[in-house]
């Protein structure tokens, strides 16, 4: 998935009142502020207050659900070019307690970044480093967690350390 098109689906999602958060890798470059590898999708954070919105407007753009995979809370979306939304919803009762789906915790969602010039909202920093170190990485999610411990002034993992000489 292109830059492009990832800031034209945030800008068209916030113009209609839907505060999606980035997620995932685009994440990770919205934090750094710069492309650092290939994407094949957009993961989105939304409440699910803000779904029906974002169903629309990804709707008008060509994107539609794709297949049974999935769940009410995680689902990914699809259009006739290759692009594809891996969204994940969310709800918290009036207490701040998670109601439904995806279990972000609510200080997870203050982030901000920039793609392409866009300033975005996503996953904060400590928590997409947190995400992205809870299971085991593929090359992508090593580069990742790297890139972030760098950016942020955070410790590597061992677990997502490069190997050393034998």
């Amino acid at each position: 998935m292109l830059v492009e098109e990832v800031v034209r689906l945030y800008r068209a999602l916030d113009e209609r009142g839907a505060a999606v958060r980035v997620d995932g890798g685009w994440c990770v470059d919205a934090l750094l502020g710069r492309q650092s590898r290939p994407h094949a999708d957009l993961d989105l954070a939304v409440d699910r207050a803000d779904e029906p919105v974002l169903l629309a407007v990804l709707g008008e753009h060509g994107y539609r659900r794709t297949g049974r995979d999935g769940s009410a809370a995680n689902y990914v979306l699809a259009d006739d070019r290759g692009g594809r939304v891996d969204v994940h919803v969310y709800a918290f009762d009036a207490s701040g307690a998670l109601s439904f789906g995806i279990a972000y915790p609510p200080e997870s969602l203050t982030g901000t970044g920039v793609l392409a010039g866009q300033a975005v909202r996503c996953i904060a920093p400590e928590w997409m480093l947190r995400f992205k170190t809870a299971y085991p990485p593929a090359a992508k999610d090593l580069a990742d967690v790297r890139a972030l411990c760098a950016a942020f002034g955070y410790a590597v993992p061992d677990t997502h350390r490069a190997p050393g000489p034998r």
